[in-house]
């Protein structure tokens, strides 16, 4: 019997729901920023410690990440960021 793995994703609402499909972005729950799985800087922060580990999130899609109350990442979403800060 082959069971399903779950991932634990952030809802609009903020709050945490199961899925199986896992999420498209990543995040930080302290700073509220969201961007790319492969991200340098993200990836940067995992590697000095677990302090950033125990605040990742994971989001299914941008839209959800936005409705959350996240804002994109300034390093690996360059483009989402400054129009997010004009609207700033």
């Amino acid at each position: 019997m082959n069971i399903p793995r779950l991932y634990r994703l952030v809802a609009a609402d903020g709050s945490t729901v199961s899925s199986t499909t896992p999420g498209t972005l990543g995040g930080h729950r302290k700073q509220r920023i969201y961007g790319r799985l492969d991200c340098k800087q993200a990836r940067r922060a995992l590697a000095t410690g677990r302090s950033y580990e125990q605040q990742r999130v994971f989001f299914a899609d941008e839209a959800t990440a936005i409705a959350a109350g996240y804002r994109p990442c300034a390093v690996c979403l360059p483009e989402e960021y400054q129009a997010w800060k004009a609207k700033q």
